[in-house]
């Protein structure tokens, strides 16, 4: 058992909210179907993680979403929790806040190919560093611990879904004098062009696999 928080923070995967870009080629209902699998294959690999403490950040109506029921019993068995800002970089900052006193590793929805070794790699590397920052493919990130809650204020400051994100992160972080771990690259899932990527990283049996088969690049 580590002595860490794992905190996802997720958007309740509601047909015409969720996946607007992937949206625009398969869909509105096929589009929160897919977010609703990335987001329940990211919860199991959470809870198979022998940490502490598990919280998820939610926004959004999980009445309204797709697979409504799964992802209540899912949750079950986290703690949960609402988002609270304005911007997506406050509620990033109010999460980890909001997580608990533990040192808190967090990810999103967007990595279904995420597994227990991932997590730990970056549990571990806290021993040792007072960050760490997993980078994603398309200039942001997926992962980001931190020893202490405030260590993530920062993020308040960093302007989030552009194409260098990951890199002012971590400048935000070093700029702070913190000592930085960099952990794996993942893809994250915002179109059409990721699905094949991130499937192929998938377990055989999970959800996003299974409910991306037919799905691919230049879909109508």
């Amino acid at each position: 058992m580590t002595d860490v928080c794992v905190l996802v923070v997720a958007k309740a995967p509601v047909a015409g909210l969720a996946k607007t870009r992937l949206a625009a080629t398969v869909g509105d209902v096929a589009a929160a179907d897919i977010a609703a699998a990335a987001l329940l294959d990211t919860l199991d690999a959470v809870a198979a993680s022998p940490v502490a403490d598990r919280v998820v950040a939610m926004t959004g109506d999980l009445d309204d979403a797709e697979r409504s029921d799964e992802l209540r019993s899912r949750l079950a068995d986290f703690t949960v929790i609402p988002q609270r800002g304005d911007g997506f970089a406050e509620r990033l900052a109010n999460a980890h806040s909001d997580a608990g006193r533990l040192p808190v590793v967090q990810i999103g929805m967007d990595t279904p190919q995420v597994r227990p070794e991932h997590l730990a790699r970056c549990a571990l590397a806290l021993d040792e560093h007072d960050a760490v920052l997993g980078l994603a493919r398309d200039g942001g990130w997926w992962v980001l611990g931190v020893r202490d809650a405030a260590m993530a204020e920062c993020l308040r400051d960093v302007p989030m879904s552009v194409s260098d994100t990951g890199a002012l992160t971590l400048k935000a972080l070093q700029s702070n004098g913190l000592r930085v771990a960099l952990t794996d690259v993942l893809s994250d899932v915002d179109t059409i062009d990721d699905v094949g990527t991130v499937r192929d990283s998938c377990a055989p049996d999970s959800r996003f696999r299974r409910i991306t088969a037919a799905v691919s690049p230049g879909e109508a």
